[in-house]
């Protein structure tokens, strides 16, 4: 009941409700919610049937989310549901320029020297993570899991040679990765 409670009181981007709870239970409290606003919803619930998934979809649930599930794959999800729902900003492009390389994160372009580079998926999530953390040392580990994700099968010789290819196709600007030794990877500022 406090959810239900605290919608009616300030709007949220977002509302993400489990099913089963103490008083009231997550439909029920959808029900309510939606009587005052139309936040969007990911309902999460063990009961995966087909019964409560559509159940949910008719009180307006805009996602409906299976448990056991993975933080990586919910955020996506929350990602998706933002996106769909207008909240998220994307009507101004983020773009970060160092120098001749520009990395347009909206767009999902780099260019160096005005070059339109034509990477691969994964290299382009290597080479966001890292621009987006510029000037700080990222250990191996940290570089595999959040690039790679958790649930990663493989070894450092990976992210090598995905660095390796990085390099190369960022030619004038391939010093900018710098590597530490023991460490991992740097991406300089300046």
């Amino acid at each position: 009941m406090k959810a239900v409670e605290m919608c009616r009181e300030r709007k949220y981007d977002l509302i993400i409700m489990d099913v089963m709870m103490p008083e009231l239970d997550g439909f029920s409290a959808v029900r309510e919610i939606r009587k005052t606003q139309n936040t969007p919803v990911i309902m999460l619930s063990a009961r995966g049937e087909e019964y409560d998934r559509i159940h949910g979809f008719e009180l307006g649930v805009d996602d409906y989310v299976v448990k056991p599930f993975s933080p990586r794959e919910l955020m996506m999800r929350v990602s998706a549901v933002l996106k769909r729902s207008g909240s998220l900003q994307t009507s101004q492009d983020e773009i970060v320029r160092l120098g001749e390389l520009e990395v347009n994160f909206t767009a999902r372009r780099v260019t160096v020297e005005g070059r339109e580079l034509v990477l691969s998926p994964k290299e382009y999530d290597l080479l966001f993570y890292m621009v987006r953390n510029r000037g700080i040392a990222l250990t191996r580990e940290k570089l595999i899991s959040d690039v790679w994700g958790y649930d990663f099968f493989g070894d450092d010789r990976t992210l090598d040679t995905h660095i390796k290819l990085l390099r190369k196709e960022l030619g004038p600007c391939a010093d900018r990765i710098t590597t530490l030794r023991g460490v991992g990877y740097r991406f300089e500022k300046d």
